[in-house]
């Protein structure tokens, strides 16, 4: 435990000092957010530098050269999905400060480029001993074995996770509360799992899973830092380059762990935010109604006059609730 604390720490300290640099540099490049012009609540944010997500980036990355070990060939590939998925971000963040206009990378563009990053890990998982073609039943010591099945289904975990988180980013210190509550807990969860698996004398496993876990924290530390300066009112945001980073790293932690499962339920804020564009969106094709008065669901409840950062907090305290109960959950297996 001690390894993952002071991951978290240092990164936190490091990211916390750097940060301001970040911003004002955002702010010298006139990297700032154009506001769209139906979220009327956010007018006063136009212009808020963003690309924020460069602060946990970096965290992430100090993390990994400070707990390097030789068996990291899992923490390699989190690091690395999570960078590209980041750069994927930093691109359509780039055209939509250089254009003045928030429509950035296509839509098809941003498809692709989530498929191609997806389908490599995909093919990854299923020719790796380290991983499996299997999926872990949560609070239980079951699992199902998919096959070939498993590469479709990674495809289509990590276009449902990283677009949920991406939506999720969308108000003052929304996605970064619910990430880290969510990272947490999830992390947590996987230490016990560790512990299990020591019993059983895989080594190489434990220490693989275990790099992941100090990433993790490391992640955590960076985003805790990332916080100070994106609580309400944000003096930085995030952007895509962080949201679809953050969207890779929860995708890429639950698939190389086996928990796709438990995904959804921690997280399931981010299932909220992404059914309720899909509800909305079908509703509206088939009767031109809507059922929210705006969505993702928070800007909903923003719309019925609940302030911001009540929002926020209750997102967070439902996600740190519900990961703690699968935390007893799992203790109690």
């Amino acid at each position: 435990m001690s390894n993952y604390l002071f991951n978290f720490l240092i990164v936190f300290l490091i990211c916390v000092l750097v940060a301001p640099i970040i911003i004002k540099l955002m702010q010298k490049l006139k990297y700032g957010q154009n506001i769209l012009h139906y979220v009327e609540a956010h007018k006063g944010k136009q212009g808020t530098p963003t690309m924020g997500g460069l602060i946990f980036l970096l965290g992430l990355l100090i993390s990994y050269l400070v707990s390097f070990s030789k068996n990291n060939r899992l923490a390699t590939l989190l690091l690395l999905s999570t960078l590209a998925y980041g750069l994927l971000g930093f691109l359509d963040d780039f055209l939509k400060v250089k254009l003045k206009h928030n429509e950035g990378l296509k839509a098809y563009q941003k498809f692709i480029g989530q498929f191609g990053i997806a389908t490599i890990i995909a093919m990854f998982v299923y020719y790796s001993n380290l991983v499996g073609n299997s999926i872990l039943i949560p609070f239980s010591h079951y699992e199902v074995e998919l096959g070939w099945w498993i590469i479709p289904f990674i495809i289509f975990f990590y276009l449902a996770v990283t677009n949920s988180v991406n939506l999720t980013d969308g108000l003052d210190g929304l996605a970064g509360k619910v990430s880290f509550n969510y990272l947490i807990t999830f992390s947590i969860i996987i230490i016990i799992f560790v512990g299990e698996i020591n019993n059983i004398g895989d080594g190489v496993i434990v220490d693989e899973v275990k790099s992941m876990v100090i990433l993790a924290f490391g992640l955590c530390g960076g985003i805790l830092a990332f916080l100070v300066y994106n609580v309400y009112p944000a003096k930085i945001f995030m952007g895509d380059t962080g949201s679809l980073a953050l969207g890779g790293f929860i995708a890429t932690y639950a698939v190389l762990t086996k928990f796709y499962l438990l995904m959804p339920i921690i997280g399931l804020t981010f299932v909220l935010s992404v059914l309720s564009v899909i509800m909305q969106v079908a509703y509206y094709k088939k009767t031109k109604k809507r059922i929210f008065k705006m969505a993702p669901l928070h800007h909903h409840f923003e719309k019925c006059g609940i302030m911001e950062t009540k929002i926020v907090s209750v997102y967070s305290i439902i996600t740190l609730i519900i990961g703690l109960i699968c935390i007893w959950l799992t203790l109690t297996v």
